[in-house]
């Protein structure tokens, strides 16, 4: 009795210990409240953190939806802070959507919300939602552009599948991880594969080499691919030595470079020679020289090959580095350095 009186006396000090400690939490983030007069009076939870920078600047943002935050907004903020970082994505916001009121249970929810209307699921009820309530209120009370990617994984990766085939004007990227098929989606992609789509799409979806469902989804991709869809840009990888909800982190990863890869345009020496010259940064000069038909960007000794994007946006992939050049009159007086720490504006030498 005298030893469980000790355990119990130790078990309850430790208890108390750990509470005098605040909970990690992530830098920058907030939530958001929504209840939705179309998925019956459903309150939901906008986890959604802003770029560095945000509260400053007059420009608008890409959106990254993503499904699930209640376990995948850390993910999903991580990951994007690494690929920003290194430059292969540009600056976004990132809304994580969750279920809020009391007690949620996401294992029924996300039953109800993400699985297709024709498989006793409301899919359609929560995309009416997103486009009519949960897009408003993003769009209204923060600079969101009309870029919009969504990701989700299993039972999300099923909803992101599903939206893309029956209402893909919503977004212009679509990352799916280990969607759960089911045979749920044959008929819309049958229907998607008739589609005139307005503008071009990137879909990026991936599955475990050791998921039950693997077979599943190499023969959906293939029929995908068969299709030969207008205006998409499709892309379907088997990660190895990954299982079903492994396969997150790399789908998120390789999804976003997809989504928002840049162009590598080749461009006449006439364009080219516009830029060539040496621009004042506070109290040197970087310069600009065309090299067998590549512009180079030389500073300090080093120098750093510049990619075209458009006649007037270039970067390279090393690092978030971007250029845009402005002119007058055909005529090139400077251009804006856009970096990780800012943009800050390079007149050209006269």
């Amino acid at each position: 009795m005298k030893k469980f009186i000790t355990i119990l006396i130790l078990i309850l000090t430790l208890s108390l210990h750990a509470q005098q400690f605040p909970e990690v939490k992530i830098a920058g983030s907030q939530i958001r409240k929504l209840t939705s007069n179309i998925v019956s009076g459903q309150e939901y939870e906008l986890q959604i953190m802003l770029p560095s920078g945000y509260e400053n600047s007059t420009k608008k943002y890409p959106v990254i939806y993503v499904m699930d935050s209640q376990w995948d907004f850390s993910l999903a903020t991580a990951i994007y802070g690494q690929q920003y970082y290194d430059g292969f994505i540009p600056e976004a916001i990132i809304v994580g959507v969750t279920w809020g009121g009391e007690n949620p249970n996401p294992n029924i929810l996300r039953g109800r919300d993400y699985v297709p209307t024709n498989a006793s699921g409301g899919a359609d009820l929560f995309l009416d939602f997103m486009k009519t309530e949960l897009f408003p209120f993003i769009e209204t009370n923060y600079k969101a552009d009309n870029h919009r990617t969504l990701m989700g994984c299993s039972l999300g990766g099923l909803f992101t599948l599903y939206t893309l085939f029956t209402h893909t004007d919503m977004f212009t990227g679509y990352v799916a991880a280990s969607p759960a098929l089911g045979g749920y989606l044959n008929t819309h992609e049958k229907a998607f594969s008739e589609k005139q789509l307005d503008k071009p799409i990137s879909v990026y979806m991936t599955v475990g080499d050791v998921e039950n469902g693997k077979s599943d989804f190499e023969a959906f991709t293939n029929k995908m691919k068969s299709s030969q869809y207008k205006n998409v840009r499709l892309h379907s990888k088997v990660l190895e030595n990954t299982g079903h909800s492994g396969t997150k982190s790399e789908t998120y990863s390789r999804g976003l470079q997809y989504v928002f890869e840049r162009k590598q345009l080749k461009l006449s020496d006439t364009i080219l020679n516009k830029y060539v010259g040496a621009y004042q940064l506070g109290n040197g000069k970087v310069e600009i020289k065309n090299e067998n038909n590549e512009l180079k960007l030389y500073a300090q000794g080093s120098s750093m090959p510049l990619l075209a994007n458009s006649e007037t946006h270039f970067y390279t992939t090393s690092q978030f580095f971007n250029i845009h050049f402005k002119e007058t009159n055909n005529t090139v007086e400077s251009f804006d350095l856009i970096t990780y720490g800012g943009t800050q504006t390079l007149n050209k030498v006269k």
